[in-house]
């Protein structure tokens, strides 16, 4: 048992529906991890990028992680029964050497690998990812065998022109495939404008302003964020999210402190270190606030899991976890280990981004895929890409 080859490709990926909207070159890296084992004729194959956000980190992968990979012993990354991929080795492989902290964004490089190595396993142990994780962790018990997954549709990004317009008929499209909640973008614009955002995408939703997300993207400072609170608290939001630097916890408690609607973050921090800070000194309320870590930029699952752990025993519940990324992976976890419900993305992102074909939104919830692995396969545009990568010279 062992992997028996990688393939990694940088591709560039969109936040606009229309691709030609300039997107600020972003990039995410795709993977393809083929392993010895054979179905139907075929080596098992399992398929990961890098979620969305950041940027590709091919130089990462190919010089550190990936040749740790390919150079592990036979039955080194091996389950105790040597039958299956243990995830949990592959990802003690890939960090052997790393130094604690100085995440950066090698986090990002592990965790598209962690995501194609999860699929691969759960392929071959024939299981949707969902039952599959949950086999592994012991919450068989917990999850249904077709359990649906909360979702709200996520985007709103600013557009170059007629803006208002745009975000309106985005904000209808998301009511018309069944999602209850959405999120849309502010901060970039100033607050007038912010205002009007948020007013003409509230009329686009069943529930109206609360119902509605806002995501700052990190904008607001010391100065600009209080201000910003004051304007957003008489909307009664679902949620005001991303307010400052990540790491500016000061800024983040005061905006906390005066804010009396939940407040979300997480999104932009990727280690159990960095949680603990965000515990200790974010200002956030358990009872009440949401928790964004995305599970692969989070080192991937092995690096995701114990910062659930760590939080759910000092008081925050499951359901506040609400994993960023927007894919079919994080659908997945959130079966799994019983969280809130995940973001996604039916426009932005594309196309790695969003559900299956045909897949319904009925009041904001969704079907898991039920082929093995984690469904790609069942998303043709998505499954088009990691085809080409199998394919490329």
């Amino acid at each position: 048992m062992r992997i028996a080859q990688i393939r990694e490709r940088s591709m560039p990926i969109s936040r606009y529906a229309d691709a030609t909207i300039a997107s600020g070159g972003l990039t995410t890296s795709v993977a393809a991890v083929t392993t010895d084992v054979v179905r139907d004729g075929k080596p098992v194959t399992g398929y990961g990028f890098g979620s969305v956000g950041r940027f590709a980190q091919s130089g990462l992968m190919r010089e550190r992680f990936i040749p740790r990979l390919l150079n592990a012993p036979d039955g080194g990354l091996a389950n105790e029964a040597g039958m299956n991929l243990d995830p949990f080795r592959a990802w003690e492989t890939m960090m052997t050497g790393e130094k604690p902290g100085g995440h950066g964004e090698r986090c990002v490089a592990v965790g598209a690998l962690d995501m194609a190595i999860w699929d691969a396993a759960a392929k071959i142990a024939g299981l949707p990812l969902y039952r599959y994780l949950a086999r592994r962790l012991g919450r068989e018990a917990t999850i249904e065998t077709r359990p649906k997954v909360r979702v709200y549709g996520a985007g709103g990004y600013v557009y170059p022109q007629d803006d208002i317009a745009r975000l309106s008929d985005e904000l209808r499209r998301f009511a018309e495939l069944g999602f209850s909640h959405a999120k849309i973008k502010i901060g970039s614009m100033g607050l007038a404008q912010d205002q009007k955002r948020i007013e003409a995408a509230a009329r686009q939703l069943p529930g109206g302003a609360a119902h509605l997300a806002v995501d700052a993207i990190n904008a607001y400072d010391a100065e600009t964020a209080p201000p910003a609170a004051s304007m957003l608290a008489p909307f009664g939001l679902w949620w005001f999210e991303d307010i400052c630097d990540p790491l500016d916890f000061e800024t983040q408690a005061g905006v906390v402190a005066n804010y009396p609607g939940p407040v979300a973050a997480g999104e932009a921090l990727f280690s159990l270190a960095e949680a603990r800070l965000l515990h200790l000194h974010g200002g956030l309320r358990c009872e009440r606030d949401i928790l964004e870590f995305d599970p692969v930029h989070c080192y991937g699952l092995p690096g995701f899991m114990p910062i659930v752990d760590y939080l759910t025993a000092r008081g925050w519940p499951r359901a506040s976890f609400w994993p960023h990324g927007g894919h079919l992976f994080c659908l997945h976890v959130v079966a799994a280990l019983g969280l809130g419900g995940a973001e996604a993305n039916p426009f932005s992102f594309q196309p790695l981004c969003g559900l299956v074909d045909g897949a319904e939104v009925t009041h904001g919830f969704t079907d898991l895929p039920q082929a093995p692995g984690i469904g790609f396969e069942l998303r043709s545009k998505a499954y088009g890409v990691f085809r080409s990568l199998m394919t490329d010279a």
